[in-house]
């Protein structure tokens, strides 16, 4: 595994009018590892994804991934990453195949490429004959297993997924994070995932940092966090951290 910094963040504050989102956040995340940023809702998990997306400008503070600056070298960066919002949506009427065709036309230099992209995503998504079917009939959890597979089906150095597994039952998500593992250790592609499930995450990445209030209030490898805190689970470090046990 190489040792390369993929995203390095220093100092990241985003303002929004009179909310700070984000204080001063530092962070470092290393090429072929899965990180998470994990904390309840509002932390700022999904500002720091999308200012590392190059779609949001921060207001103070570099960030850089692979080492280009994700403000003055933005075109750059969306060439080498993928990114899934949380909200994300598939095309009702295409059917999965159909959809996975027309998302690879942005980036596939000819068909054979092409062809070779879509068989991808289709292993990917382990949705198996349901890809005929049009995305309309699919479940929640379907659609982000079509979703998750459109985003590494690009092969990016990168890939940034906004709580790619929110919503789904235990059989989906355990699909998804399982799409997500195995697709690292194969093609040595860097995660940074964002989730409020500290529970899950504690079984999917490699390395982690608490959110609270747009602030760092923790990070390093979920074992080492549990043994430093003399905690069970990531739960019950957060809840020490912030002060709530």
């Amino acid at each position: 595994m190489s040792l390369d910094v993929a995203i390095e963040a220093i100092g990241l504050t985003k303002d929004f009018g009179n909310i700070r989102a984000l204080n001063r956040l530092n962070l470092k995340v290393m090429s072929g590892e899965i990180s998470g940023l994990i904390g309840p809702n509002g932390a700022g998990k999904t500002t720091a994804l999308r200012i590392v997306s190059t779609l949001l400008l921060p207001t103070s503070g570099t960030v850089n991934v692979f080492g280009l600056d994700v403000v003055h070298k933005a075109a750059e960066i969306r060439e080498i990453i993928a990114y899934l919002p949380e909200e994300a949506g598939a095309y009702r009427n295409l059917s999965g195949w159909e959809y996975f065709g027309f998302m690879a036309k942005f980036s596939a230099k000819d068909k054979d490429e092409l062809r070779k992209m879509v068989e991808e995503a289709a292993e990917i998504s382990g949705l198996g004959q349901r890809l005929k079917d049009k995305a309309k009939t699919y479940s929640k959890g379907m659609k982000r297993r079509l979703l998750v597979a459109r985003a590494l089906m690009l092969k990016p150095k990168l890939a940034i997924l906004d709580e790619p597994t929110s919503g789904l039952d235990v059989l989906h998500s355990y699909h998804v994070r399982e799409i997500i593992k195995r697709y690292v250790k194969e093609h040595g592609v860097t995660v940074l995932l964002s989730s409020h499930n500290m529970l899950e995450v504690e079984h999917l990445c490699d390395r982690v940092a608490l959110l609270n209030k747009g602030k760092i209030v923790a990070e390093g490898r979920p074992q080492e966090l549990k043994e430093k805190f003399g905690s069970a689970n990531l739960e019950e470090v957060f809840a020490k951290v912030v002060g709530l046990a």
